[in-house]
């Protein structure tokens, strides 16, 4: 599912136009990702949550050379699928 699917997915599940759910997605990936980008965790109950974690820095290896390179330190975002979503599943 890409995103104008579930754009309609929504105005179809809440009875609002595409152009209603478009704005109540848009306001909600940006309320979750202000969020991670303040370090803070995003909790959905019964969904799962989102949560901002340190990745080391590691070795790798270039597919195209073979050589060996070092992957850099980052943040990445995680999620754990809650109770109810993992049950669905």
């Amino acid at each position: 599912m890409n995103k104008v699917e579930l754009i309609a997915a929504i105005a179809a599940e809440a009875g609002l136009s595409k152009a209603a759910a478009a704005k109540a997605l848009d306001a909600a990936t940006g309320a979750i990702a202000g969020a991670l980008k303040k370090g803070e965790s995003v909790q959905l109950i019964g969904f799962g949550s989102f949560s901002v974690a340190q990745r080391a820095e590691r070795n790798g290896v270039n597919p195209a050379t073979g050589k060996a390179i070092k992957i850099a330190a980052k943040k990445v975002v995680k999620f754990k699928a809650g109770k109810a979503l993992a049950e669905a599943l």
